[in-house]
Order: structure tokens, then sequence, then C-alpha cells
């Protein structure tokens, strides 16, 4: 976000109402399939950098 300049408000088209902006930025709700497309086509961002699991899932 930093890099492009962007806000919350500016995800709002890719992501939802700006709570759920912030939740999925917080970490409190993860993407869906449907908001990783909108994020990859709206912003550039690989498909695979939005879907990738945290390395400590791997290790379980």
């Amino acid at each position: 976000m930093e890099q492009m300049g962007l806000t919350a408000k500016d995800l709002e088209p890719m992501i939802g109402r700006l709570n759920r902006v912030y939740e999925v930025l917080n970490h409190k709700r993860p993407l869906t399939l449907k908001m990783t497309w909108k994020l990859h086509r709206g912003l550039g961002i690989p498909a695979e950098s939005l879907i990738k699991q945290p390395e400590d899932l791997h290790a379980a």
C-alpha cells in the first residue's frame, strides 16, 4: 500500500466496506478468492503472493 500510495479507502472496491478492509489488513479475516482476484487484477499483485500460506502453517 505504501509503495503505491494507497489508503484503506482505496481498497474498498476490491475488498469491501472499510471495516472489512481493516479486518483483512489486521489479519482478523482472510482474503476470499474473489478479493484475491480483484486485488490481482486491480493492483497487479501476483496472485501467488496473495494466496501463499504463512511459513508457520507449513510446519504443522
